[in-house]
């Protein structure tokens, strides 16, 4: 009886591994803030990586640091709760702590952290 025990929660364990790493709200795709910067994101890895592409930046982040990166990957996050990763983001020229949320399947937040006390917010609109 604890053999089929066990067998049934390594059994159930591996259903539910899968079961984090997906969610009806998914993070890929193309994302935009209120200025116009936008970036791609797609899961990658395993499936439970985020890896987001800076496609363009417009506003008070369109410097020149900034603009060396448009086209490349600049974000590269772990999962770590459902619709949550946290990782790198290439930021003015140096690197940031970043943590990606999907609120909803529109609505997608990138909080970066310098030092571990600046941190800002800013909130994506899905386009596509």
């Amino acid at each position: 009886m604890f053999k089929a025990f066990v067998a049934t929660s390594i059994a159930l364990a591996a259903l539910a591994a899968p079961a984090f790493a997906q969610d009806a709200a998914s993070p890929d795709g193309v994302w935009k803030d209120k200025w116009g910067t936008t970036f791609t994101f797609s899961t990658c890895g395993d499936g439970t990586q985020l890896c987001g592409v800076l496609n363009d930046v417009q506003g008070n982040s369109r410097t020149e640091e900034n603009l060396a990166f448009v086209n490349q990957q600049v974000v590269s996050a772990d999962q770590t709760a459902p619709n949550k990763w946290e990782g790198q983001i290439a930021l003015n020229g140096g690197n940031a702590k970043a943590i990606v949320e999907v609120k909803d399947e529109n609505t997608l937040t990138i909080t970066g952290c310098q030092g571990g006390i600046l941190c800002q917010t800013l909130t994506y609109n899905k386009v596509s």
